[in-house]
């Protein structure tokens, strides 16, 4: 599939204008800290974050996938406990009204907060960075699967049962087919909270990563490499979100109608 153009700016591929516009802020970044140099420690430029971040690259592509693991495994799981659960709670009214107050409850603690509790818990490693993912992830997924379970059309509903339908029938036939783009619109929130909730681990124990990256850059005051640190995790980020939207364009080619033209 070719990359999505915008008919606005004379059909040229929608990346560009972004692209191009960072790569003008970074010049521009470039330039005033060329005229008004401050501390590198306080605000380091492009060139020097540049310089900073491959000075560590042998360690970087382990520290990376320490949090993509941390990442996908955490997304994952919220995925095979979120949605399962936000289709039990849409089936009964009795549920909804005693579950989904929990939950949202359960949403409000701040995740910081409860990360040093699961420190103590299971101890270091990948294990509560996993933990923090799915309680970032979680909520966001179910909440988008009930939505789109209640999303349902009224009128299709009610010809399936006309015709005799199974609830199970119904279910697969119409209820999940027409939650889906609700589903991932969940996912496609819920990824990049992925990220940010394994540097939540990260940040509060764990020797690997590059929220531990990080840490230790603020604690020897390299503040180039932080800034290194957080634009890979920006790019993680970017690349995970749209290969959730492509999974959407391959298994819910009907949410965008521009792709079934295409």
């Amino acid at each position: 599939m070719s990359a999505p153009k915008d008919r606005e700016t004379g059909g040229a591929p929608a990346w560009i204008w972004p692209t191009a516009t960072l790569a003008g802020l970074l010049v521009v970044w470039q330039a005033v800290l060329t005229v008004v140099p401050l501390p590198a420690w306080l605000l380091p430029s492009p060139s020097a974050i540049v310089t900073a971040t491959w000075a560590w690259h042998p360690h970087l592509p382990g520290h990376t996938l320490a949090t993509l693991g941390a990442t996908l495994a955490g997304y994952g799981l919220s995925i095979l406990v979120g949605v399962p659960i936000a289709i039990i709670i849409v089936s009964s009214r009795f549920l909804e009204r005693t579950v989904f107050p929990i939950l949202l409850v359960l949403q409000s603690v701040p995740k910081v907060a409860v990360a040093p509790i699961l420190l103590v818990w299971v101890g270091y490693g990948q294990l509560p960075k996993i933990l923090i993912v799915f309680l970032v992830c979680f909520f966001p997924i179910v909440i988008g699967t009930a939505a789109g379970l209640n999303s349902a059309p009224a009128e299709m509903l009610n010809l399936v049962r006309s015709l005799c339908a199974t609830p199970a029938q119904i279910f697969v036939k119409v209820r999940f087919p027409s939650a889906m783009p609700q589903i991932f619109v969940g996912l496609k929130v819920a990824i990049t909270l992925a990220v940010i909730g394994a540097v939540i681990g990260e940040f509060v124990g764990s020797n690997k990563g590059l929220g531990y990256i990080i840490v230790v850059s603020m604690s020897q005051v390299n503040t180039s490499l932080a800034f290194g640190a957080m634009a890979l995790l920006a790019i993680l980020s970017i690349v995970l979100f749209y290969l959730v939207e492509w999974l959407e364009r391959v298994l819910v080619p009907w949410s965008r109608p521009e792709d079934l033209v295409a």
